[in-house]
This record gives structure tokens, C-alpha cells and sequence, in this order.
């Protein structure tokens, strides 16, 4: 079954002298949390076969980061229609997709992602990890990355969904 990889954009620098919110760059803390998750996905065999990102600058420096601890390079599109996205806007990028994709890293912001991620997660009935959900319903830090198994990209949304698992860079570090 495909699985669908939701990474929250690493944090922001609020204090650089960018010109808009859209090219914002890493702060120093991104710049460390989003190796771990690079590391993570490749450990855990989880390497996407194409990645969505969204145009703004501090989801590319992300997926820039993530992708340099990756065993191999998955096809990339940049998309500005995933800067500040609700979850029906994801919902219908991802049903383009090649239904032969087998995994799809989106990164993406939030509130959106997290709302994304609940939605997909609530649609399976109470499928998944009760631990992850709940603290996916808490919050969806910086960096974090969801992981759901879907029934098929085309019925994402419809079809039921499974949390896999919830992790924060804050939950790596002491493995770093």
C-alpha cells in the first residue's frame, strides 16, 4: 500500500531580514533538525519515490537538508500551490499522482499539514498509533513528520488511512 510522509517545514528565522514570509529563511535550529529527519527516513527505509515540496524558501532549504542524509535522490517538484495550503488543496495535488507511486514525502506548513494529517488520520475510523494521533493532535512541530498508509492516492481523503507513526526531532536527538 502507498504511504504518504507529511514533514512540517524545519523553524524559521522570524528575525531575518527577509522581504516576505515566502522567503524566510532556516534558523539555526532548522538548519540542525532537518538532517535528523533525513537520517531518520533513510534508517527506517523510509526514502520517498517523489517528493512534493512547497516553493517557499524554507521548505526548499529543508528538503535540501533532508535530502543530503538520503541514500538516493527522489524525483523533486516544487510547488507554490503548497505554500500556506489547506488540506483540500493537498488533498487534490496528491490524487494526481501516479497511482505506481509506492511513497510520496510532502512538506509542507501548517495549520494546514497538521489539519491535513488529522483529517486523513480521523477518516480511518480511529486507525493508528493512539499515542501518535494524540500528540498529532496536539501539536505539529517544526520538523516533524507524520506517516500514513493510504488505500490508493487517487481515494485519498475517501478511503481509509492509518497513522503510522509521529515523530519530532526532539524525539532523535539523543540518537544523533
Amino acid at each position: 500500500m502507498p504511504e504518504l510522509l507529511l514533514l512540517r517545514h524545519a523553524k524559521s528565522d522570524w528575525k531575518a531580514a527577509a522581504e516576505d514570509d515566502f522567503e524566510r529563511p532556516l534558523a539555526k535550529r532548522g538548519r540542525r533538525a532537518a538532517p535528523l529527519m533525513g537520517k531518520y527516513l533513510r534508517a527506517e527505509k523510509l526514502e520517498p519515490n517523489l517528493v512534493l515540496c512547497s516553493s517557499a524558501r524554507r521548505a526548499r532549504e529543508t528538503l535540501e537538508l533532508v535530502s543530503a542524509a538520503l541514500a538516493s535522490a527522489p524525483e523533486i517538484s516544487y510547488l507554490k500551490s503548497l505554500y500556506l495550503a489547506p488540506p483540500s488543496r493537498m488533498i487534490a495535488v496528491l490524487r494526481r499522482q501516479k497511482p505506481e507511486t509506492g511513497r510520496i514525502l510532502l512538506i509542507a506548513h501548517n495549520p494546514g499539514l497538521q489539519r491535513l494529517a488529522l483529517e486523513l488520520a480521523r477518516g480511518a475510523a480511529g486507525r493508528g498509533h493512539g499515542a501518535a494521533r494524540r500528540r498529532l493532535a496536539e501539536k505539529f512541530p517544526t520538523a516533524a513528520l507524520a506517516r500514513l498508509r493510504i488505500a490508493a492516492w487517487e481515494t485519498l481523503g475517501e478511503a481509509p488511512a492509518e497513522l503510522l507513526t509521529f515523530i519530532g526531532p526532539r524525539d532523535l536527538e539523543g540518537e544523533a
